[in-house]
């Protein structure tokens, strides 16, 4: 095995010429899909019914895609959907 000696100059010219290199590897990396949760996991993470989810799609407070009789929720718009209906915590007396 062979050692090789740098200086500081040269070891901090290596540094900055990897992080550059990464920070070009991570902004050209594509952004991650979107994740999609169909009709049963979604009354599952919100602890409502089938019906409730039902009418959630009815009344337009939750956007969905439907393939055949499957419904399919992108956690995105669940996100919305609770980030809409966000109460901040009411002042409490004492």
């Amino acid at each position: 095995m062979e050692a090789v000696i740098l200086t500081a100059e040269q070891y901090n010219n290596l540094v900055s010429r990897l992080d550059k290199l990464n920070s070009t590897i991570e902004s050209n990396q594509k952004p991650s899909k979107e994740t999609f949760l169909d009709n049963q996991e979604f009354i599952q993470l919100m602890h409502i019914s089938k019906r409730t989810a039902q009418t959630w799609r009815d009344e337009g407070k939750i956007s969905f895609s439907q393939i055949g009789s499957k419904i399919y929720y992108k956690m995105k718009d669940v996100e919305v959907l609770l980030d809409k209906n966000y109460n901040k915590a009411f002042k409490s007396k004492r």
